[in-house]
């Protein structure tokens, strides 16, 4: 009788252990799903989610109410809210670009990680680099260089060239899918990443098995922006074979 009701109470403990880890799983899931009405303040929960990309028929496209290569930093500014760090972020020998970066915004009931490249030659950013305020290193060795009060104004009037979001929540390929539609491209990158390229959105998005997923947008007539460095890294991984 003892073992029985031993054998009750570690079959009910396993229930709640698997209870707990489908609510979690759940709890993680599911806001890509479903709405989560009011959970941000003067935020639509159905609009400016990364899966509602508008297409203009001629080579452009909108998201977040942002269009790259037409929209300014201004426009992001003024859209996405004031809070955005605007800084030139560079690598060793490289000069580098100038990018917008929100720590943490709304795009409907999502909340992510979103930066904007700035659009601006190699010129404009020396001379920026030049009069900057300060550089603080980031990561390994890449710099975050402050502009000059000046420079920023007139970085505040550049299109942006490219977003690029990190989700609060991991996804999966198949959740991805669902929400985006067959990518036009699939590549595979190691056995735990994966790019989901969608050249008629502008769109690609890598699926990270160990880490967080990063989407990033164009304009779809500028694609190749996204799939050149792809296409040179496979060569590049194809030559050492």
């Amino acid at each position: 009788m003892a073992q029985s009701r031993s054998f009750d109470v570690n079959q009910n403990s396993m229930k709640f252990a698997l209870y707990l880890i489908a609510f979690v799983l759940a709890a993680m899931i599911i806001p890509f799903f479903f709405p989560i009405a009011g959970k941000y303040e003067g935020v639509d929960p159905n609009s400016n989610l990364p899966w509602q990309i508008e297409l203009d028929g001629q080579g452009g496209s909108s998201v977040f109410g942002i269009k790259p290569g037409v929209s300014t930093l201004g426009d992001v500014r003024q859209k996405l809210g004031a809070e955005i760090d605007v800084a030139i972020i560079a690598e060793p020998g490289e000069a580098g670009a100038i990018e917008g970066y929100y720590t943490q915004v709304p795009l409907g009931f999502v909340l992510a990680k979103l930066v904007v490249t700035v659009d601006a030659s190699k010129e404009v950013i020396s001379a920026m680099r030049e009069r900057a305020l300060k550089a603080k290193h980031m990561e390994s060795t890449t710099r975050k260089i402050t502009l000059h009060p000046d420079d920023l104004a007139i970085a505040e009037g550049l299109p942006i060239k490219a977003i690029s979001v990190i989700p609060s929540v991991n996804l999966d390929e198949t959740t991805i899918v669902q929400r985006f539609g067959q990518p036009g491209e699939r590549l595979v990158v190691s056995e735990k990443r994966v790019h989901l390229l969608y050249p008629q959105k502008g769109l690609d998005i890598l699926v990270d098995g160990e880490g967080k997923e990063l989407l990033q947008y164009v304009a779809p007539r500028n694609f190749s922006l996204l799939r050149e460095p792809l296409r040179a890294m496979e060569e590049t991984k194809t030559a050492s074979q």
